[in-house]
């Protein structure tokens, strides 16, 4: 079993104390997204799962918990964000040179091979555009050199609650830039350019679009082949049938829930209400086998020790 902690919400930036906590407690619990009462039990217990998939733009809180994680038995990598947007479009995110301090250190406690830099998503705009998008990768590649083997990259998926969220920043006026082909491949094989010089292999995450002419390969963030080199544990490579078609992630479990993050990204899908993020901080405590919420109505055999693993939603 992977766990994907997570997908819809920074857990290592604002939920550390609460997933340490479901670490000794050996199982959390989770609703289904689109049926609330819908629960599945998640064994936390290491011989249940093979690895954690951690994703983050600030994951100081969880490192000093890392040791933790080792003694335990636990395997696991970071998917980490870094895009060096200005303010209005990621309101709450570390500043580029922070986030940069911190992933050498994670990389030099763990290995480069453990953390994997995202520039994502792409967001192409007046206020980011091409020539900028160029400057930040160059830079923010040149100074992670030798503390990452992999980026990441994708272009700005734009959903309805995304342009209503993109449509609140003043001024804003941006692209997609997946229609124009031909400056989606010079910017494409200026990344894959200056990945290759700072020895990187840069991949695609969930994009129906091809970019081998330009270098560029479709990746896997929840990726079999990774986690059998690293791990050496061989993995059923089942696609994840939860996923979108163009992701080739196998199989995996998100612990997370959505409207939870609070790093205030504008072109993010998984945070699309401000109220429901208001309202799920509020109802967050670390103490719950629930990220959001308590546990009243709950069966009591999913609050049993580990001999119940729930079953699939």
């Amino acid at each position: 079993m992977i766990i994907s902690a997570s997908r819809r919400t920074d857990i290592p930036a604002f939920y550390t104390p609460w997933f340490m906590n479901r670490i000794r407690e050996g199982f959390l619990l989770t609703r289904n997204p689109y049926n609330f009462n819908q629960v599945r039990r998640v064994s936390l217990n290491p011989a249940d799962v093979d690895v954690i998939v951690f994703w983050t733009r600030n994951p100081k809180m969880l490192m000093r918990h890392l040791g933790e994680l080792d003694e335990r038995g636990f395997h696991y990598y970071f998917q980490y964000t870094i895009t060096g947007y200005p303010k209005i479009l990621e309101g709450s995110v570390p500043r580029p040179h922070h986030a940069i301090d911190t992933f050498i250190q994670l990389s030099d406690n763990i290995g480069a091979d453990k953390v994997i830099w995202r520039y994502d998503p792409i967001l192409v705009s007046n206020i980011v555009d091409i020539d900028e998008h160029k400057r930040l990768f160059s830079k923010i590649a040149t100074l992670l050199r030798g503390k990452t083997k992999r980026v990441v990259i994708s272009f700005a998926d734009l959903y309805k609650k995304t342009e209503s969220n993109l449509a609140a920043v003043p001024g804003l006026q941006y692209e997609d830039i997946v229609n124009d082909r031909l400056r989606l491949l010079d910017l494409a094989q200026w990344m894959a350019t200056i990945a290759r010089d700072n020895h990187m292999v840069v991949e695609t995450c969930s994009e129906d679009i091809d970019l081998y002419e330009a270098g560029i390969g479709h990746g896997k963030c929840i990726d079999d082949r990774l986690i059998n080199a690293v791990f050496g544990l061989p993995l059923d490579a089942m696609k994840d049938p939860g996923q979108r078609e163009a992701c080739g992630c196998i199989r995996s479990i998100d612990i997370g829930t959505y409207n939870t993050c609070l790093h205030d990204c504008s072109y993010c899908y998984a945070t699309f209400n401000k109220q429901a993020i208001a309202n799920n901080k509020k109802k967050h405590d670390p103490e719950s086998p629930f990220l959001v919420g308590g546990t009243e109505g709950v069966e009591a055999k999913l609050l049993l020790p580990t001999l119940f693993q729930g079953s699939l939603f």
